[in-house]
């Protein structure tokens, strides 16, 4: 059932979850998000340690809610934990692999532990670990994709037989009228990924985000393609001229793919970036950035302007209402 506490647990205003892009998060969206009252995140999987400290410093410095950082555990992350922690990271966010080796060391660090799941069987064994809570990610959703069924499938089926932990809904989210839906079906918070793609503050080209706006219903697909660097994990992206060339060409195997070796873009620093990569158009690179990999859920279709995160934030909290600013309760005024 849901937790009418998460907001307060975690120390927000609202239940209204930026997700981890990957490379898409910056110091900038984060706290721009955090402090509109809703958690922003870091990802922290694929930089430097050098890298996380001082993304997390800036953070800090940018804003005094809480943040958290996440990591996808298809890698050894001890390391960045350990960084998170000794930061001060309030929550850590966990996401494809197993959490229950970092549940005490981050308890012991005095922060939260969330993490995604895309069936019943993980979140019965994340919860059954003391992980504190659950971010169920349904089909529908952008980036790396855990599992196989919708949405209000899979919330419905891990708040029935996982009692007792809180879940936040992931997956296709949008809007105000996506996030009502999953608070009335019974989650204890919302998730957006795709929308916060398209946040001023996001680390993204704009070629990116003008991809999303421009989509429509049907324009995302779920595939393995872009597995150059995290190979075997299923994503869900936009249909761009990579995708089109590949399903043209019969969706041949790897090594016998449309351009497998092409450069498509290039870093400031020179570091080639070939087609087929997990990389996403950051504005650090040059190129054909719109044959990259374009992450994006379906709730892409929705998507019709790129805009502040905070005023994103205050529009997608509007069902719960109004905080006090005395105790951050709310007050049904912004329905």
């Amino acid at each position: 059932m849901a937790d009418p506490d998460l907001a307060r647990r975690l120390g927000l205003d609202y239940p209204i979850v930026q997700a981890p892009i990957g490379s898409a998060t910056s110091p900038a969206l984060a706290a721009a998000v955090s402090n509109a009252g809703g958690l922003g995140s870091l990802a922290l999987s694929w930089r430097r340690p050098d890298e996380s400290v001082a993304v997390m410093a800036e953070t800090r410095r940018l804003t005094s809610r809480p943040f958290a950082v996440n990591v996808v555990l298809a890698w050894p992350q001890d390391v960045q934990v350990s960084l998170a922690l000794d930061a001060g990271a309030g929550i850590v966010w966990t996401f494809w692999g197993d959490p229950r080796p970092y549940v005490r060391t981050v308890h012991d660090g005095g922060a939260i532990l969330m993490h995604s799941v895309g069936s019943v069987r993980e979140a019965r064994s994340a919860a059954a670990g003391g992980v504190d809570v659950l971010v169920a990610q349904g089909v529908e959703a952008g980036g790396h994709v855990r599992g196989v069924d919708p949405l209000r499938v899979l919330l419905a089926q891990i708040l029935e037989q996982v009692p007792g932990v809180p879940v936040v809904a992931a997956g296709g989210l949008a809007d105000e009228d996506d996030v009502a839906a999953v608070i009335a079906a019974g989650a204890s918070g919302a998730c957006l990924g795709t929308r916060f793609l398209c946040a001023r503050e996001a680390n993204v080209a704009p070629i990116y985000q003008q991809q999303i706006v421009a989509a429509g219903p049907g324009t995302t697909v779920l595939t393995r393609l872009f597995n150059k660097g995290w190979p075997d994990a299923p994503h869900r992206v936009l249909r761009n001229s990579t995708v089109r060339a590949w399903e043209t060409a019969g969706c041949p195997p790897d090594g016998q793919r449309p351009g497998e070796y092409d450069r498509v873009a290039t870093g400031s620093d020179g570091r080639p970036v070939e087609r087929y990569s997990d990389t996403i158009p950051t504005p650090d690179l040059q190129g054909d950035l719109e044959a990259l990999a374009l992450y994006a859920g379906e709730g892409a279709a929705r998507i019709d302007r790129v805009e502040a995160a905070a005023d994103l934030v205050r529009r997608l909290a509007r069902p719960f209402g109004r905080p006090r600013a005395s105790t951050g309760e709310t007050t049904p005024g912004d329905r």
